[in-house]
């Protein structure tokens, strides 16, 4: 997954070359073993799973929303599709039981397929109980970062700073306890992660491809695997339609610059009525029909949702107006497949208006609004169980005091702080020094991030930044490669930059110690939680 050799990685933002005294971050190290790169990406992947599989099944209890996610994944196993659960099915599924718990009626998802798919996976493996709705999320939580250490290292040329960033990925609490939950947004992270990399990974090979003397390309295998891993992520969450466009736009600047950079005639008009159609079938077109397949088991079962909705089974969120297709007879042959399609567009826009506004009058304590995520500004209580007297459970709080248990959804406050400041310093290197691998990092934050804003007359929570965590990172770590700087020589300079660096490095491996417990559910003292809450808006 290394770049070609006869095509420099370092660009401009609209893709030209600059020459070799710009490069200030990232330096390519031309002694580079990729076998190394390899097992120390693969260690710390290794590693990354160690940490998210330990006690993965405690606390045992569905918690937070994995009580919809968990069960709804369970249902589509073994219905292919989600049915209402009966009352108490949460108590009836821990006690050991997993039968007889639905209704005949379809359940009203408001989420797509995918992630509940590959919930399902685990729990199709280990079971239904705690860790085998988990582990899902701690397999592709771990192999989030070997491909952020993959994505860094393709960036950037340096698999020391590919090494940085996927550690730094794996060293993240709201990384972690998300890799540990039972809830959507690790897998949308990923596969937004993943749609990204094969988009970076299609700007070195058009490249490539243009300076062999090709003027078009037809096909292009990176941007179809962008498509399908974009529509595994539409298909988790909607909101991956933003990072989507954010791309697809600037991978029109990047194509008009290369072949500004190979000095072909036209290159605006090329890149636009060339490029522009091959790209858009192949990212775009690829991820619609992806998408629509990750509906396959909707599909087959779309009838169910007809009748129940004619029977009035079944509460939408629209304006009352029933579905055309509730009313109309079953149809046969191809005239099935076009009506279950337009049954589960009909779905969509209910779904929509539920998103859209059914969600606004309701409230959470734990709501936060976007303008203060990146600063972790409001966590998310997960799971505690306070007041744990001395003595129960191991608890050595002194006489008077107390022990408790908690899982916070939080960041690491080194990560994301440090990360802010690199953010804006990425945005002065992308528009002042026209580096195109810090405005994939403003891009990336930008398109999964910024959206919110307009919707934070909701409750919306913390964690949904978890798919501007990537991005995130690499404009920290490129800003670390800056620090360090590209020179090989033992100069004075360079040796502060990777005292600095690494000092950064270490102390952000510390307060992953310090803050583990209460991303863990581990047992500790009332006193040494309050060490851990830094802010009143941390409670």
């Amino acid at each position: 997954m290394t770049a070609p050799a006869t095509v420099s990685l370092s660009r401009t933002a609209a893709g030209n070359e600059v020459p070799p005294a710009q490069e200030r971050a990232a330096p390519r190290w031309r002694s580079e073993d990729p076998l190394i790169g390899w097992t120390l990406a693969v260690a710390i992947t290794g590693l990354a799973f160690f940490l998210r599989w330990w006690r993965l099944g405690t606390p045992h209890q569905f918690s937070f929303d994995e009580t919809y996610y968990a069960k709804d994944a369970w249902s589509m196993l073994a219905n292919g599709y989600v049915r209402t659960y009966v009352e108490d099915a949460d108590k009836t599924i821990l006690n050991g039981q997993t039968s007889g718990l639905w209704t005949d009626s379809p359940s009203m998802v408001v989420h797509p397929e995918v992630g509940k798919w590959l919930i399902a996976l685990g729990e199709n493996a280990f079971g239904m109980d705690p860790f085998g709705w988990r582990i899902a999320a701690a397999v592709v939580g771990s192999l989030m970062v070997l491909l952020m250490c993959r994505f860094v290292r393709r960036v950037t040329g340096s698999t020391a700073l590919g090494l940085v960033g996927g550690l730094l990925l794996a060293l993240d609490g709201l990384q972690l306890v998300l890799s540990r939950l039972a809830l959507l947004d690790i897998f949308l992270a990923f596969f937004i992660l993943l749609g990204v990399h094969c988009v970076v990974a299609d700007r070195q090979w058009f490249r490539a491809r243009l300076a062999t003397g090709a003027t078009r390309a037809l096909f292009r295998p990176w941007l179809i695997a962008a498509g399908v891993a974009f529509g595994l992520a539409i298909g988790t969450k909607w909101t991956a339609l933003f990072p989507l466009a954010a791309f697809g736009l600037l991978l029109t600047a990047w194509n008009y610059g290369a072949r500004r950079a190979f000095s072909h005639p036209w290159a605006l008009l090329k890149a636009l009525f060339v490029d522009g159609p091959v790209a858009f079938a192949s990212l775009v077109l690829v991820a619609l029909v992806v998408y629509v397949s990750s509906w396959t088991g909707w599909l087959i079962h779309a009838s169910d949702y007809e009748r129940a909705l004619s029977s009035t089974q079944y509460t939408t969120y629209g304006d009352g107006v029933a579905w055309a297709t509730a009313s109309e007879p079953d149809a046969e042959d191809f005239g099935e497949v076009t009506q279950s399609l337009r049954s589960l567009w009909e779905y969509h826009q209910d779904v929509y208006t539920f998103h859209a506004h059914f969600l606004n009058d309701s409230t959470h304590v734990y709501a936060s609004r976007p303008v203060g995520w990146l600063l972790m500004s409001r966590p998310v209580g997960v799971d505690a169980q306070l007041d744990i007297q001395p003595g129960s459970q191991g608890c050595d709080a002194p006489a008077g005091s107390t022990c408790l248990r908690q899982v916070l959804l939080l960041g690491n406050p080194l990560i994301w702080w440090a990360g802010t400041l690199a953010l804006a310093f990425a945005l002065v290197r992308w528009l002042g020094g026209r580096d195109w691998r810090f405005g994939l990092a403003v891009v990336g934050v930008g398109s999964t991030w910024l959206p919110w804003l307009m919707y934070d007359d909701r409750p919306i929570f913390i964690f949904y930044a978890i798919a501007s965590l990537p991005f995130l990172v690499l404009g920290l770590t490129l800003a670390l490669g800056s620090i360090v700087g590209t020179s090989n020589a033992h100069t004075p300079r360079r040796t502060a930059g990777v005292v600095i660096a690494g000092s950064y490095v270490v102390m952000t491996v510390f307060a992953f110690a310090w803050f583990w417990p209460v991303w863990t559910d581990q047992l500790i003292t009332h006193e040494e939680w309050l060490r851990r809450i830094w802010f009143t808006r941390w409670i």
